[in-house]
C-alpha cells in the first residue's frame, strides 16, 4: 500500500489547465486552422482545389475559401500547391455554433462560438451529461472523446460526463455520417433525451458526410436529420478542440473566437 501511495505522489498533478489566449496545447505536427494566403496564387490554379480528396476547397476572384466541416485536414492540398500558399496552424479552435461559420478564406480566425442563453445557460453551463451515438463512424471521434475524460483533459471536471442512456442526458453528440442502418436508433436517441435538449456534431463524417459523403448509404451527416447546436470539425477532432467547443458553448470558455 505505501509503495502505491508513493509512487501515485511521485507522478504527480498530471491535469492539463486550460489553454490560454494564443497557446497551442497541441503537439508539433498538429494540423489545426488553414492558413490561406492568395497573394502567391498564379492565375487560374486550382491546384488545391483539385487535389481535394473530399472537395472542401473552392478558388474564386476573391481567393481560395475553405469548408471546416467537409475538410480531412489532410495534407492533400498543401502539398499541391507550387507556391506554398495554404498551409495548416496549431490553431485547435475550430467549432462553431453556425454550420456557415465553417467556411473560412483568407485571414480568418477561428470560428465563433455563441454561448447558451436563457434557461439553456442556467441548465447546462455547469452540469452538461452527454449520450454518444456512433451513426455509421470508424471510431475515430469516439476515440477522441473516451480521451477527454482522461487524466489530462479532465471533462467531468467543468460537470460535462458521458451517460449510458439518452433519457439521463442533455445532449447527444453523434459521429459518423448517419448510416441508413443507424438512422432509427439516432432518431430514436434524439426523441429519448429530455427537453430541452441539445445536438453536437462531432468530425468531419457527423457534419458533411467526411470521405461517405454522397454515399447511397449515408446520409451526409446530422444536420439534415436533427437541428444542430455545435458543430466540432476534424478527423478526428483534437480532444482540445471538442473540449474548447463544448466550454466555449456552456459559457465557461469565452464564446468569440478572441
Amino acid at each position: 500500500m505505501l509503495r502505491i501511495l508513493r509512487t501515485r505522489l511521485s507522478l504527480g498533478h498530471r491535469t492539463a489547465p486550460l489553454p490560454k489566449p494564443g497557446e497551442q496545447p497541441v503537439a508539433e505536427g498538429f494540423r489545426g486552422l488553414p492558413v490561406l494566403s492568395p497573394g502567391r496564387c498564379f492565375e487560374g490554379c486550382r491546384a488545391c482545389e483539385e487535389a481535394c480528396p473530399v472537395s472542401a476547397i473552392r478558388c474564386g476572384e476573391g481567393g481560395p475559401r475553405l469548408d471546416l466541416g467537409t475538410c480531412l485536414f489532410c495534407p492533400e492540398c498543401e502539398r499541391a500547391c507550387p507556391n506554398g500558399c495554404i498551409g495548416f496552424s496549431r490553431e485547435h479552435r475550430l467549432a462553431a455554433t453556425r454550420r456557415e461559420d465553417l467556411v473560412i478564406g483568407p485571414g480568418s480566425g477561428p470560428p465563433p462560438v455563441k454561448p447558451l442563453e436563457g434557461e439553456l445557460k442556467s441548465l447546462f453551463s455547469r452540469s452538461l451529461k452527454l449520450r454518444q451515438v456512433s451513426a455509421g463512424g470508424c471510431n475515430g471521434c469516439e476515440a477522441e472523446l473516451i480521451v477527454t475524460g482522461t487524466l489530462v483533459f479532465d471533462f467531468p471536471r467543468f460537470g460535462v460526463q458521458f451517460v449510458a442512456s439518452p433519457r439521463h442526458a442533455d445532449a447527444l453528440v453523434v459521429t459518423g455520417p448517419v448510416s441508413k442502418n443507424m438512422l432509427v436508433a439516432l432518431e430514436k436517441s434524439y426523441a429519448a433525451l429530455p427537453p430541452p435538449k441539445l445536438v453536437i456534431a462531432c468530425g468531419a463524417c457527423a457534419i458533411g458526410g467526411g470521405p461517405f459523403r454522397g454515399s447511397p448509404e449515408a446520409h451526409d451527416g446530422v444536420g439534415s436529420i436533427l437541428p444542430v447546436d455545435l458543430w466540432i470539425p476534424g478527423c478526428p477532432p483534437h480532444p482540445w478542440t471538442i473540449v474548447d467547443g463544448i466550454l466555449r458553448l456552456m459559457g465557461v470558455l469565452e464564446g468569440s473566437n478572441g
